[in-house]
């Protein structure tokens, strides 16, 4: 297969860049004017063509796509261009920024700038910055021929980025961005325009209503100082904390804030008021992602952006501002968003999620054989759990008794304390003391002595990461030391640990690492978190390249894949995807998996 790689030239202004706008909105609207192209095929010499749009599509078909595999740095915008413009749909896709991520992990730059400077394989240009505001009719030959000469260094910086990234990249992980980058260059769902539309004047009208019963403006609602102005004529203090940015007391007015959060429980109905009035007016996701849906519908299908190795665990991450890995479920919105997304006419939506994986793959990896088998055989392991909390048998076992064995063992597998443990029982309306919760705690670590053990083998690999020394951990050395700032991981990939060192205080050796937030610590329940998590990306992977040898996968959000068949072949397709999710991979010999599945005419309505 030919390697094509290809760097479009368009216009941009002030205000119409993909600075200010969306990928799909920058590429679909009125205004969008291909400048030029350069395309290279294998090593061989860049070309560069500049005209109007016929001309642009006339050279473009003078290069066999449909056989070729397409690289650019950021395809999702230049393979979308010449999918949506020409109507040029090439064999495979690959990317370098993709690659990157994977490669250098997602805490350092992946600019095409800043990887030519990493990789010494040249410098990158600044004629784009000469480009501003002007039209391809606009440029004289002398400024269409120097933007040429910054194009085709572009593309030769791709190509050259792409054989140093590409080399012994693992096959199985250049067809899952292959297949991530489809979800949006090739869209195939539609939008409820009149379901969206309904629920934006409903946000807006709950959003009125609670401002209308805390009777006050929305500009001394938003207003910290006036916000906190009302709370003082209600008698309240204002909760304050220690800014980490400026080292000086602000008020704790964020949404996550304790102090903040604690006026919702105030005795006083007007206090809560205010705090519902707040919370609500302060969000602006929900109105501007259900607009921005709108939006898309009025220009055409869905494109799902979906961002390859977004996580530091390699998970896929939500893009192009509209991040559908988060849609809500629940609440006073529902699941509106998610049933507004559409399969096409004669098909369904199959949305199959894998059960419990995490806790799964912990119980298998730590080698705690009698939970792995439990899982195996299909047991309830929360009611389990819960038995021996309260020390009765599993049939007496209550719903409430349940919840809490349930939340054990989702939350307390990576070494979580008790303050925390109980914290999070409380975010769910279940209220505990403190003593209380280190005696739930030690029940489940007494009760996985295994998992336990593996906490402290994470901790010691984090000693042997910082010395440079080699090590394994896990069931038959699973996860292996290779550098000093990684792990290995099944599909080739790498966890990073970037510039890992270490603070000798009175707990002990603590250890932290780079990131591009700061210093971030790091210790053997973590790890084994960031472990859990990654192993459980790549058996998702895995599965995923297994459900798009017959079906169109459309989406995948956390530990779930989504896909699109024919009304026709429902029973059959959902049966396929269940079979592919309980399917283990060759490396993960005795993992237990499972899945549930949901069929649906929108992606909300998959039951």
């Amino acid at each position: 297969m030919d390697l094509i790689t290809i760097d479009f030239e368009t216009y941009y202004d002030k205000d119409y860049s993909l600075s200010k706008m969306t990928t799909e909105a920058y590429i679909r609207d009125p205004q969008f004017e291909v400048i030029g192209v350069a395309v290279k095929v294998n090593n061989n010499k860049t070309e560069w063509a500049s005209g109007t749009d016929t001309q642009i599509r006339l050279f473009l078909q003078t290069f066999d796509f449909h056989e070729a595999c397409l690289c650019a740095h950021n395809t999702m915008f230049d393979g979308a261009i010449i999918a949506w413009h020409y109507n040029i749909n090439p064999k495979f896709f690959t990317d370098t920024l993709c690659l990157s991520r994977s490669v250098d992990g997602v805490e350092v730059g992946g600019s095409l700038r800043a990887l030519s400077e990493r990789y010494g394989v040249g410098v990158k240009g600044t004629e784009v910055l000469n480009a501003l505001g002007k039209r391809r009719d606009s440029f004289t030959p002398e400024e269409l021929s120097r933007y040429g000469d910054y194009c085709i260094n572009d593309v030769n910086l791709t190509y050259d980025l792409f054989r140093v990234l590409g080399k012994n990249f693992p096959k199985k992980e250049l067809k899952l961005i292959d297949l991530t980058l489809r979800m949006f260059i090739d869209p195939v769902l539609g939008l409820d325009t009149e379901l969206l539309k309904k629920h934006l004047t409903e946000v807006r009208e709950y959003k009125a209503s609670l401002l209308d019963a805390a009777g006050v403006d929305k500009d001394d609602l938003m207003s910290n100082p006036k916000f906190a102005k009302l709370l003082e004529s209600l008698d309240v203090e204002p909760p304050t904390k220690i800014s980490p940015t400026t080292g000086k007391k602000t008020f704790a007015f964020s949404k996550s804030d304790k102090g903040f959060v604690s006026l919702g429980e105030h005795f006083d109905p007007e206090v809560q008021k205010l705090f519902e009035a707040r919370l609500a007016n302060k969000s602006t996701l929900e109105e501007t992602r259900t607009q921005r849906f709108i939006d898309i519908a009025s220009r055409g299908k869905l494109p799902v952006p979906v961002r390859y190795y977004a996580a530091h665990t390699g998970r896929w991450g939500g893009d192009d501002k509209i991040n559908l890995q988060n849609l809500p479920s629940r609440g006073a919105s529902g699941n509106t968003l998610k049933r507004s997304i559409l399969a096409p006419e004669g098909y369904s939506l199959i949305d199959a999620d894998s059960s419990q994986i995490e806790a799964r793959v912990l119980a298998w990896l730590a080698e705690q054989d009698d939970l792995t088998t439990s899982f195996t055989n299909g047991e309830d392991v929360y009611k389990k759990m819960a038995a021996r909390i309260y020390e009765v048998e599993e049939s007496s076992v209550s719903k409430e008794q349940r919840f809490v064995g349930k939340t054990t063992i989702l939350g307390a597998g990576y070494g979580m304390g008790a303050v925390r443990f109980k914290e999070q029982l409380k975010n769910f309306s279940t209220d505990i003391d403190l003593g209380e919760a280190r005696r739930i705690i030690k029940v489940y670590r007494d009760t996985n002595d295994q998992i336990d053990k593996l906490w402290r083998a994470a901790q010691d690999i984090l000693m042997k990461i910082h010395n440079g020394d080699k090590g394994a951990l896990g069931i038959n050395g699973l996860v292996c030391i290779v550098d000093r700032e990684y792990l290995s991981l099944p599909s080739g990939l790498r966890l990073h640990y970037d510039d890992l060192t270490s603070t000798t205080t009175d707990m002990g050796v603590e250890y932290d690492y780079k990131t591009r937030r700061g210093r971030t610590r790091i210790y053997g329940g973590k790890v084994i978190e960031n472990v859990c998590q990654a192993l459980a990306r790549c058996v998702i992977g895995e599965q995923m390249l297994e459900v798009a040898k017959r079906y169109k996968v459309v989406l995948t959000v956390h530990d779930s894949i989504a896909c699109c068949v024919p009304d026709d072949e429902v029973d059959e397709a959902r049966s396929y995807m269940e079979s592919c999710m309980r399917t283990v991979p060759k490396w993960a010999s005795g993992l237990p998996l499972d899945c549930e599945s949901g069929v649906g005419k929108s992606y909300g309505g998959c039951i």
